[in-house]
């Protein structure tokens, strides 16, 4: 019971971080683009889908790498 109380301590620490930082992107993103800089902009919404897709991939990835082995199991075992 203490470790489950530790992790959610712990995850709502780091969770408080991660708001800090989305408001900081956006000020930022803000006063680039209210000065003509568009480019910066560009580049950080790239960057957010490169992070958005990345666990996906990796899951998809297992997934396929599961399957395989599972059918190469079956084989094995009806041979």
């Amino acid at each position: 019971m203490k470790r489950l109380t530790l992790v959610i301590t712990l995850l709502l620490w780091v969770s408080l971080d991660l708001m800090a930082q989305c408001a900081m992107c956006r000020a930022t993103l803000e006063n680039n683009v209210s000065n003509g800089q568009v480019g910066i902009a560009a580049g950080i919404n790239f960057g957010i889908l490169y992070l958005f897709i990345m666990p996906y991939l990796i899951v998809v990835v297992l997934g396929l790498l599961w399957y395989k082995k599972s059918r190469s199991n079956i084989r094995s075992v009806a041979e």
